[in-house]
């Protein structure tokens, strides 16, 4: 993590961007454009065609790829990146974020506002389940940066202030808060919490975890896949695990 480094890409990337565009029109979005400059700041390695794809960078360490959501999308690349080079998957999380909402109308864009909504590395896991066939190849490196950003919505909505049901339309980073790798299946150890009892369930850890169940059974199991819990039996209709 280089706090210092990101706040640099961060003013490079606002500095690129056409004062003549408004929210949302950038042709690279924001967060994307920033990420590609914290993991790698030389442009001649960015947008590399590799194995009839284009990754986002290509250096010295390896291929980097951006994928800020729909990992589905990823394997194929995967397929043809993995035999090729190190590849690195860089997932953003939103630890904190601040809203603004934007009329479509006026143009007019309000304050911004903390939203209640907190995020961290358990925002990976379900991307990380539609690649894990993938997930353990030694050439696949995992990177989760946890962001603050403001987030920029559209009044668009369904709801009578127009925002349930709302459009994104931009996302501008502001720092960097924590970050996380994950390079093999020992680091996979980071997603579990350190008040699990010797035998737990899937409710017990998304307490523990602080997530909800969903998202708590899903991590369950990533990290049977992983090696890193084993199933041991069943409680009633609940599966019940322990620490490897």
């Amino acid at each position: 993590m280089d706090a210092l480094r990101f706040a640099k890409a961060c003013e490079e990337a606002e500095q690129a961007s056409p004062s003549d565009k408004g929210i949302g029109t950038l042709s690279e979005k924001t967060l994307h454009a920033v990420l590609k400059r914290y993991y790698e700041p030389y442009g001649d390695n960015h947008e590399v065609k590799i194995g009839g794809y284009v990754a986002d960078i290509v250096g010295e360490h390896g291929i980097i790829e951006i994928q800020t959501r729909n990992f589905d999308r990823l394997r194929k690349k995967l397929a043809a990146f993995l035999p090729a080079a190190r590849t690195t998957v860089v997932y953003p999380a939103v630890g904190l974020k601040w809203l603004c909402w934007v009329d479509k109308d006026t143009g007019e864009v309000t304050n911004r506002r903390k939203s209640p909504r907190k995020g961290g590395l358990y925002d990976v896991i379900p991307e990380l389940y539609k690649i894990k066939a993938q997930l353990f190849h030694p050439n696949l490196q995992i990177a989760v940066p946890v962001i603050e950003l403001t987030e920029y919505r559209y009044l668009d909505g369904w709801s009578r202030d127009r925002k349930k049901g709302s459009t994104r339309c931009e996302r501008i980073p502001q720092a960097l808060m924590a970050e996380y790798r994950l390079s093999g299946r020992e680091d996979y150890r980071q997603f579990l919490p350190g008040t699990l009892p010797e035998e737990f369930d899937s409710a017990e850890f998304a307490k523990a975890a602080n997530i909800r169940r969903p998202l708590a059974q899903t991590t369950l199991l990533l990290l049977t896949l992983a090696e890193v819990v084993q199933r041991v039996g069943k409680r009633k209709n609940a599966y019940v695990y322990r620490v490897l």
